[in-house]
């Protein structure tokens, strides 16, 4: 690569961080669907035809903030379990502290989790290019109950004749490897633990919880046990 080449590269990649940065501070600001390529580029001092290079549309911008979130809160999710394997935690303390982390990145990134678990952008519908990056932190929490399974076991929980089909279909298409039970209940945890999150952001548990943390630890054990997770 020459010079030239080189220091164009950098420049692109600052800018374009540039226009990301100014993008989510926008959407702390007004949300997600107000989000507007014009002015982001007027806020940058830039012209929109020079933004546009970058991002084309509106759509464009908001998948990069989308996979951006998701890749943050995933590498969060996936720092937290390997720091319990590597202290040599149970499969349901790593499950914890997996949880845990989700809820601190949500705490310290409100605007970017409302992005990528809250409502919908109107008019926007995420690509395939966001599945991937979406996926992480089901992914760390499927990997915890392998290892389960696999180790000493899962306490498997009720499935009703009708999900049974249902769940085995999930099984082949996200959770290979783990019984059928599990994967419907990995499910249900799985909305649960957002829609735990989710109520304490958005401020559903204003004046009704006080003692937070408490009772996050004693849901994401109650999510373990849901799964079939054995307690030590």
């Amino acid at each position: 690569m020459s010079t030239v080449r080189g220091a164009r590269e950098r420049a692109r990649i600052e800018v374009t961080a540039a226009i990301k940065d100014e993008a989510r501070r926008r959407l702390a600001e007004e949300g997600a669907a107000k989000l507007s390529l014009r002015a982001v580029a007027r806020e940058l001092g830039m012209v929109s035809s020079a933004l546009y290079r970058y991002f084309p549309s509106r759509d464009d911008l908001l998948t990069a903030l989308i996979i951006d979130a998701y890749n943050s809160v995933g590498a969060a999710a996936e720092a937290a379990g390997a720091e319990a394997l590597a202290a040599g935690a149970p499969p349901r303390a790593r499950w914890t502290a997996v949880c845990q982390a989700f809820r601190a990145w949500a705490l310290a990134h409100p605007h970017e989790y409302a992005l990528v678990y809250g409502s919908p952008v109107p008019g926007y519908s995420a690509p395939q290019d966001t599945i991937a990056p979406a996926s992480r932190v089901a992914n760390v929490l499927i990997g915890i109950l392998r290892s389960a399974h696999e180790g000493h076991g899962l306490a498997l929980p009720p499935l009703p004749a009708a999900l049974r089909a249902e769940s085995g279909r999930m099984t082949a298409e996200f959770a290979e490897g783990l019984p059928p039970e599990v994967s419907a209940a990995l499910v249900v945890a799985w909305a649960q633990l957002g829609g735990l999150v989710s109520f304490e952001l958005f401020g559903q548990f204003d004046n009704v919880v006080v003692e937070r943390d408490a009772l996050f630890a004693h849901a994401a054990g109650q999510l373990a046990q849901a799964v079939g997770l054995p307690a030590v």
